[in-house]
C-alpha cells in the first residue's frame, strides 16, 4: 500500500463569510498543491474540505498520514466522536445536531478506503506545510471574497 503525506488547512473571513482550504499531498518525493472555497462557509467546514478534497485525488486506497492544525478535524476523529455522531443519527451525547453532518459523512466514507492517521499541529508556529496550506486557504478565501 502506497503512503501519501497530507498537509490540511482551512480559513474564512469572518465566520460564516468567504471560506477557503489548502492542501498539500506528499507522494514519491513530489508534491501537488490543492485549493478551493466557498463564497459563504464557516472555518469548520473549510477544515474538513481540505481533508475531504485531498483524500478524494487519491486513486487507489493508500496508507495516509494526515496532519492538520484543526483540533476539530483531528479530535472528532481520533476520539471516535464523528463515527458515533453518524451512529446516532447525527446527534451529539447531548442530543443536539452534529454540525457539518454531509461533510462528516463524505469523510468517515474516504477513511474507510484509506488508512489514515492524523496528526495535530500548532498552527502558525513555522510548519513548513502548515504555514503554506494556511497560505492556500487564505488565498482561496480571498477570491471568494471579492466576488
Amino acid at each position: 500500500m502506497k503512503h501519501v503525506d497530507i498537509y490540511t488547512d482551512g480559513a474564512c473571513k469572518g465566520n460564516p463569510g468567504p471560506g477557503g482550504y489548502g492542501a498539500i499531498l506528499v507522494y514519491g518525493g513530489q508534491e501537488r498543491e490543492l485549493s478551493g472555497g466557498e463564497p459563504s462557509t464557516t472555518n469548520n467546514r473549510m477544515e474538513l474540505m481540505g481533508a475531504i478534497a485531498a483524500l478524494e485525488r487519491l486513486r487507489e486506497p493508500c496508507e495516509v498520514t494526515l496532519t492538520s492544525d484543526s483540533r476539530y478535524l483531528v479530535d472528532a476523529v481520533t476520539k471516535g466522536w464523528a463515527k458515533s455522531w453518524r451512529r446516532n443519527g447525527w446527534r451529539k451525547a447531548d442530543k443536539s445536531p452534529a454540525l457539518n453532518s454531509d461533510l462528516w459523512a463524505r469523510l468517515l466514507e474516504l477513511l474507510e478506503i484509506h488508512r489514515v492517521t492524523f496528526i495535530w499541529v500548532r498552527g502558525h508556529v513555522g510548519h513548513p506545510y502548515n504555514e503554506r496550506c494556511d497560505a492556500l486557504a487564505v488565498e482561496a478565501a480571498g477570491r471568494f471574497a471579492k466576488e
